[in-house]
């Protein structure tokens, strides 16, 4: 499901015929930065395919000034009904996306405990750190807030602590999960041979 589609059509839905600046501004005052990954620079290329889609067509051109002309555009009955299917599907899906850490873990038991540990307690802390950039960010944009947007903040809140729980599960974990694996866990620096072995 493209994000990217799914913001043009409902921005041509809602608001009528814009050109290619004013959906840009449209995605910043809306701030999607924050709830998808769409990369604004990436409006213009998806607005000339979806017009060759006959999704959205032109309408008209304007110019100011010397500025360069800019074209118009406007939602057709089929990119309504792909709105329709794209905010459908998308409000239905529930699958969660594998995520490439899992992967990794897999493939890291010859790593040793300390040196994932440091790469652990480094994503830890860059979780943390991020968590407290958003709830500072949504502290801020409290009295900005204007119809579902605050529970989409909340649930980046909610996603990034459950993030950070399953990490410091996974550090305290660690020592029992590598034994479990097969995995090397080392030996503290000053642990010392038995001095019974081999014994009299």
């Amino acid at each position: 499901m493209s994000s990217t589609r799914l913001f043009i059509l409902g921005a041509l839905a809602r608001r009528g015929p814009m050109h290619g600046h004013q959906i840009r501004q449209s995605a910043q005052t809306d701030r999607t930065e924050l709830w998808t990954d769409i990369k604004v620079g990436s409006l213009y290329g998806a607005l000339h395919r979806m017009e060759a889609e006959g999704v959205i067509e032109t309408v008209r051109t304007e110019q100011q000034g010397n500025l360069p002309a800019r074209t118009v555009y406007a939602i057709t009955e089929d990119g309504a009904l792909e709105l329709e299917s794209l905010r459908e599907a998308a409000l239905r899906d529930t699958r969660l996306r594998p995520d490439p850490v899992d992967l990794a873990l897999q493939l890291s038991a010859d790593m040793g405990e300390r040196e994932l540990r440091a790469v652990l307690e480094d994503r830890h802390r860059r979780l943390t750190a991020e968590l407290q950039s958003w709830q500072r960010l949504r502290e801020a944009a409290t009295p900005h807030l204007r119809g579902l947007e605050p529970l989409g903040f909340d649930h980046t809140l909610i996603r990034l602590r459950a993030e950070i729980t399953w990490h410091e599960t996974l550090l305290e974990e660690l020592p029992r999960l590598l034994g479990a694996t097969g995995g090397s866990p080392e030996t503290p620096s000053d642990a010392t041979p038995d001095e019974d072995e081999g014994g009299a």
